[in-house]
C-alpha cells in the first residue's frame, strides 16, 4: 500500500497496516467517535498554507480562506490563527468567521444575491470589502451605506470569459456564467460606482472557477485583468489593491495541479513585467488548503453481490459527501486496515433511498462486513454541502493535531433536526 496516499499530505498515510492522520490511528477514532466521522489534519491545512505564503514571500499578499469550502468552526479558527483573512457568501459565514476569531477587517464579500440585510450587517462588522457582482448592486449598497452614514469600501468582479477547463458546475469566469461584470463593461461600471455618493473603491476582483488544474487560465485572466486596471487608472479611478480569486484544483484521482508556490511565482513574474509588482494583492483559495486534509470515515454495512455489479452498502451517504452525485466526482476510497488479499471490484453505495446515492463505482477492495474504510479529499465541499436529506443526522468532525484530537462538530441528532419544527395546532 502507498505509505502516501494523498499527494503532498504524508499527514494522512499508514503506518504498517494502519491508516493515520498524523499521529492518531484513524481506526481508533472511528471506534470512539462512531461513523460516519469527518476527520481533518491541521498540519496538512497549514502545510497547504505554506505553499502560498512561500510563493508570496517579501510581497504585499492578504489571502483570504474562501470558507464556502468547509466552514466549520474549527476549521476558521486554524486559518484566522495563521492571520488568513475569509472570504465569505453570507452574513452566516461572516458570523461563523467572527464566532471562530476572525478578523473582520480582513473579510472580503462576495456573492451575487446579497440583500441589504446583509450588507448592513458587513458594514456594521467593519469588512474589508464587498466584491461587487452587478451594477444593480452598487446603487443598491451605496443606499444601505448612506443610510447607515458610512461608506463601503468596493471591488468590483471582472467576468473575463476563460474557460478554466473544469466542471461546468464549478466554472464562473465564462460571459454565460452569472458571475460579475462582463469585462466590457468594467470602465463604465467603476465610473457609476465612483459617482455614487457613499462608496469607496479598492480594488479589482477576479474568480473564474474551483478546481482548476492548469496554469493557463491563471495567467490569460491576469492578462485581461491588468488591461482593465490600467484602463480604469487611465479613467481616473485609483485601483488599490488586486484580488486574483482561488480555484486551485487538488489532486482526487491524480491529478496534477500546479503547486501554489510556483504558480504564483509565474504570476507575480508577469505583474512585475507589466508594472504591478508593488501593488496589493488579495487571493482566494478554498479547496486547496482544506481538500486534501480531510477524511471520511465509513462502515461497511452489507455486502451485496449481484450478476452484474456487487454493491458495497456503507453507512456514509450523498447527504455527508455530496460531490459524487453532485459532479460526478472521484474520491479515493482505502481500508483503514491494509489487507493483501485479491479484490473485488464494489460499487461503493450509501443507505439513500435514491440511485444517485453513491461514493464510488467499480471499486478494488479486499473488505468484509463491519470493515472501517476512509473517503479520502474530503476536507472541502463535504461537510459544508452536507444535508439531512432522509433525515439523517450530519456527521461529527475531530480536528487532528499531532497526537490530540479535538472534536469541533458533535453528531447531529434527531431532536436536533426536529428543534425549530412545530406541529400544526388546531
Amino acid at each position: 500500500m502507498n505509505p502516501h496516499l494523498i499527494a503532498g499530505q504524508p499527514q494522512i498515510a499508514y503506518q504498517g497496516q494502519q491508516l493515520y492522520a498524523e499521529g492518531v490511528s484513524l481506526s481508533t477514532l472511528a471506534q470512539r467517535h462512531g461513523t460516519p466521522l469527518l476527520v481533518y489534519s491541521k498540519s496538512a491545512m497549514l502545510s497547504a498554507l505554506a505553499a502560498y505564503q512561500r510563493g508570496f514571500a517579501g510581497r504585499n499578499v492578504q489571502i483570504c480562506y474562501a470558507m464556502k469550502a468547509n466552514s466549520s468552526l474549527g476549521v476558521i479558527q486554524v486559518f484566522a490563527q495563521a492571520g488568513c483573512g475569509f472570504d465569505v457568501v453570507s452574513s452566516g459565514e461572516l458570523e461563523r468567521v467572527l464566532a471562530a476569531g476572525g478578523d473582520p477587517g480582513k473579510v472580503i464579500f462576495s456573492g451575487v444575491g446579497k440583500t441589504r440585510q446583509e450588507m448592513r450587517r458587513a458594514l456594521q462588522a467593519g469588512i474589508g470589502c464587498f466584491n461587487i457582482e452587478s451594477e444593480a448592486e452598487l446603487d443598491v449598497l451605496s443606499d444601505v451605506a448612506l443610510k447607515l452614514g458610512c461608506r463601503a469600501p468596493v471591488s468590483i468582479r471582472v467576468n473575463p470569459n476563460v474557460d478554466p477547463k473544469t466542471h461546468p458546475y464549478i466554472s464562473t469566469g465564462l460571459k454565460d456564467n452569472k458571475f460579475g461584470i462582463a469585462h466590457e463593461r468594467v470602465v463604465q461600471t467603476y465610473q457609476r460606482a465612483a459617482a455614487l455618493p457613499a462608496l469607496e473603491i479598492k480594488g479589482i476582483d477576479c474568480h473564474i472557477g474551483s478546481q482548476i488544474t492548469t496554469e493557463a487560465p491563471y495567467l490569460d485572466a491576469l492578462d485581461r485583468m491588468l488591461d482593465l486596471v490600467q484602463a480604469i487608472e487611465a479613467a481616473g479611478i485609483a485601483i488599490q489593491h488586486i484580488d486574483l480569486g482561488g480555484g486551485l484544483g487538488i489532486n482526487y484521482n491524480g491529478e496534477t495541479p500546479p503547486q501554489a508556490d510556483q504558480l504564483w511565482q509565474k504570476l507575480l513574474s508577469k505583474l512585475d513585467a507589466r508594472g504591478f509588482g508593488e501593488r496589493a494583492l488579495m487571493i482566494e483559495p478554498g479547496r486547496s488548503l482544506v481538500g486534501n486534509a480531510g477524511v471520511c470515515l465509513t462502515e461497511v454495512l452489507y455486502l451485496k453481490p449481484g450478476e452484474h455489479k456487487n454493491f458495497c452498502i456503507v453507512d456514509a451517504a450523498m447527504n455527508d459527501l455530496p460531490r459524487p452525485a453532485m459532479y460526478q466526482a472521484y474520491h479515493q476510497i482505502v481500508p483503514l486496515q491494509a489487507r493483501a488479499e485479491a479484490t473485488t471490484l464494489w460499487e461503493v453505495v450509501g443507505p439513500i433511498c435514491e440511485s444517485g446515492d453513491w461514493i464510488g463505482h467499480d471499486r478494488a477492495l479486499a473488505v468484509e462486513q463491519g470493515d472501517l474504510l476512509a473517503v479520502l479529499s474530503a476536507g472541502a465541499y463535504c461537510m459544508s454541502m452536507a444535508s439531512n436529506y432522509n433525515t439523517r443526522n450530519r456527521a461529527a468532525e475531530v480536528l487532528v493535531d499531532g497526537v490530540k484530537t479535538f472534536v469541533i462538530r458533535e453528531r447531529e441528532t434527531v431532536a436536533d433536526q426536529l428543534r425549530h419544527e412545530r406541529l400544526v395546532q388546531a
